[in-house]
């Protein structure tokens, strides 16, 4: 039950289990509120009562006339003029949350997770989730950073996974917030495993994966009628071997690349050895959905000379296939991929 009431410097009665209330008076002193917190009803000191903004009942039962010692108390409280909530308990055991932010825009967060992060006792955050806001979406959790910068992995992801369970264990509701989805290049699936050895509850909240998500912050679909009916994923973090630039250019439609700009002039190269086109159409979008967002365009031939003269960083995704050509038709931006094929034939 939400109740608008200002508490900051103002007391707030909690009355419920130690486990029970840990979340409630958590958030309620993140609010700012002077918390009391007490087991029992009938523990509460007429006073403190009459001078309390709030009385919060965590756990208590639907129907509060069925125990006496809570009747009394909604009858005090009546008297006092001081308004009476109930909260749902905190969950006695703990429990694991991996949990997809999207590609870091705050609006593309869901509502389940929204809902994850304002349970949580603990998160463990990586640098590409939404974070500008995160004091606030997950007000009464401890905030872990164990992001993965390039080159530099400052938790191991052994380690991550050894805080998730540590953390469930002991009785926290802890959040693995990942950018994208947890289980598209987000090693959600070891961190699911390593919950599952350890019989800790792991519950999966899917993101928007910037794998959709950035080419259309950039008006660049991944399927368009008549021009691709498929689009093939990959990561970039590694070099691909020659039979699977092969394979890759063989299957037609749109290839998109997460945190491939390292390793692009060996993509690029290699999906020409294995014969796509020249003039194929080739977008790299830095930075979706960020106030800083900027898309460099050029073809399979170009592109890589026109990335480096743009300095293109991480994060980007790379977008290779003719529904470039659609996005930049749609965005005006035509022209420029038509003069770059031009000069390649020259």
């Amino acid at each position: 039950m939400q109740v608008d009431i200002e508490v900051a410097g103002r007391t707030v009665l909690v009355i419920g289990s130690e486990t029970g209330a840990r979340r409630v008076t958590a958030r309620y002193r993140a609010a700012g509120a002077l918390v009391q917190w007490h087991e029992h009803a009938g523990e509460c000191p007429a006073a403190a009562l009459a001078d309390a903004a709030l009385v919060v009942l965590v756990g208590a039962p639907q129907d509060p006339d069925s125990d006496p010692e809570l009747q009394a108390l909604r009858t005090r409280c009546r008297g006092a003029g001081t308004p009476l909530a109930r909260e749902a308990a905190a969950r006695a055991t703990g429990s694991a949350t991996l949990l997809g932010g999207g590609p870091g825009a705050l609006g593309l967060l869901t509502l389940d997770a929204a809902t994850a992060l304002r349970e949580a006792d603990v998160v463990l955050y990586d640098r590409l989730a939404p974070t500008d806001a995160l004091a606030e979406l997950a007000p009464t959790a401890e905030l872990v950073d164990v992001g993965k910068l390039p080159g530099h992995h400052r938790v191991p992801q052994a380690a991550i996974n050894d805080l998730l369970v540590q953390h469930a264990l002991a009785g926290r509701h802890v959040v693995r917030l990942k950018g994208g989805d947890p289980f598209v290049f987000g090693r959600g699936s070891e961190e699911l495993a390593a919950c599952l050895a350890a019989k800790v509850p792991c519950r999966v909240v899917p993101g928007v994966s910037s794998a959709i998500a950035v080419p259309a912050a950039a008006g660049i679909p991944v399927t368009h009628r008549g021009v691709s009916h498929l689009f093939t994923v990959m990561s970039g973090h590694a070099p691909l071997t020659e039979e699977e630039h092969r394979h890759l250019a063989g299957l037609g439609g749109t290839i998109v690349v997460l945190m491939g700009v390292s390793t692009l002039p060996q993509l690029v190269a290699g999906l020409g050895r294995g014969g796509l086109r020249p003039d194929m159409p080739v977008a790299v979008i830095e930075r979706g959905y960020s106030a800083s967002q900027r898309t460099t365009s050029g073809t399979l031939a170009t592109i890589v000379t026109a990335a480096g003269a743009a300095r293109c960083q991480s994060p980007a995704v790379l977008v290779i296939g003719d529904v470039v050509r659609v996005g930049l038709d749609l965005h005006g931006g035509v022209a420029e991929l038509a003069r770059l094929t031009e000069s390649l034939a020259s």
